[in-house]
């Protein structure tokens, strides 16, 4: 199968829509305990707060306006909606310690084309001959060393989501590879589509961490 088309500007907005009505129709405190996200009443206002990529979220209702704690950066709207698709629709599954690929995931074959070339694609033409550098990145995410590849780090995106990258090394005869691991349990937490990206977010900012 060939690339998925890119949603369009009105495909997220509506994404987005939705997710604030399921938002609104789930069980606040039963989806914080199985999303690892915490639940405080301020003002006469509902605040959950979700990490995202070693940062803090604030989700206020009931107007869900989203918000990254100490920071008046605008959330671009992609991460608005896998905030509110993470916490609605985790199931609380415990981690399984068995690592799939993306194509081990629902659909996951078909959309490999498009994974590889915005997710593992950046990684490798960034840091595939020099894979010790991403290690530095990460750590910039709360990421972590991984005993896999030539290099590898893990980095939780959400409390219940840690996302494995893995760097081989090229050499005169064979080019630099790389791939990113899920915890088995990943697509209780979020569907394929929305780990691509997740996966596509991640790639970049490391990317764009290793330039600054």
């Amino acid at each position: 199968m060939g690339d998925k088309p890119l949603p369009t500007e009105q495909g997220y907005k509506s994404a987005y829509k939705l997710a604030c009505e399921q938002l609104k129709n789930c069980d606040i405190e039963e989806q914080c305990q199985r999303s690892g996200a915490q639940f405080k009443v301020i003002d006469s206002k509902k605040v959950i707060t979700v990490e995202y990529l070693n940062k803090p979220y604030q989700i206020v209702l009931p107007d869900v306006a989203i918000s990254a704690l100490g920071s008046k950066e605008e959330v671009p709207l992609k991460g608005k909606i896998l905030i509110l698709h993470y916490f609605t629709q985790a199931k609380g599954t415990p981690m399984t310690g068995k690592l799939i690929t993306f194509k081990e995931l629902p659909a996951g074959a078909n959309y490999f084309p498009t994974f590889s070339k915005r997710a593992i694609r950046p990684l490798i033409e960034r840091f595939g001959t020099e894979p010790h550098l991403l290690q530095a990145a990460a750590r910039k995410l709360g990421g972590y060393k991984a005993d896999y590849g030539d290099v590898a780090v893990t980095i939780d995106a959400f409390r219940r989501i840690p996302i494995t990258l893995v760097l081989w090394r090229g050499d005169e005869e064979f080019s630099p590879e790389g791939s990113i691991l899920f915890d088995k349990s990943i697509s209780d937490y979020l569907p394929t589509e929305d780990i691509n990206v997740l996966c596509e977010t991640i790639a970049w900012k490391l990317v764009r961490l290793h330039t600054s």
